[in-house]
């Protein structure tokens, strides 16, 4: 139960970190220079952002899928079923999250600093870390996950352990 709640605080720590800068882009930031904004979009095209977040989507979908079917196979076959179609209502959605992103650069960099980005991302090394960008997020959430799942059985044991210690029996 505690590895269950934690695997679900973790996956949604992911998706509020995603969310969040998005959230404060569109609430707290101030309007952007024209030319900052022009170049950050530039920039987010530059990096394949809506790509990128494709790539991911499927992931987090499928790392979601255990807390919410839990061992129910009408509700695993039911979320199989669902899935394509949450993906492609995503995918109505990136421009959104393009114009977002674009907000937080141009609030965060120079124009000039922007261009540097951008020449980055065209040389042949930047284009090699946009193609591998996907893959490595992905192993990094998996490694995340199982860093969760090691820390939430040392935290379980540990609980378990000090509680005893105050003469609890568990």
């Amino acid at each position: 139960m505690l590895h269950r709640l934690l695997r679900v605080t973790g996956l949604l720590v992911v998706v509020m970190a995603l969310a969040a800068p998005l959230a404060r882009a569109q609430t707290a930031a101030p309007s952007p220079s024209p030319e900052a904004l022009a170049v950050a979009k530039e920039l987010v095209a530059t990096i394949h952002l809506a790509d990128q977040f494709k790539a991911l989507m499927p992931t987090i979908m499928k790392g979601l899928k255990p807390a919410i079917v839990q061992g129910r196979s009408d509700v695993d076959r039911d979320y199989d079923a669902l899935t394509p179609v949450l993906l492609e209502g995503f995918q109505a959605r990136y421009d959104e999250l393009s114009e977002a992103v674009a907000i937080i650069y141009a609030n965060n960099f120079t124009p000039d600093d922007l261009q540097a980005l951008i020449a980055f991302y065209k040389s042949p090394v930047g284009q090699k870390f946009l193609q591998k960008t996907p893959v490595v997020t992905q192993q990094s959430l998996l490694a995340g996950q199982k860093f969760g799942q090691s820390v939430a059985a040392d935290m379980r044991q540990r609980i378990i352990e000090e509680l005893r210690k105050k003469g609890h029996d568990l």
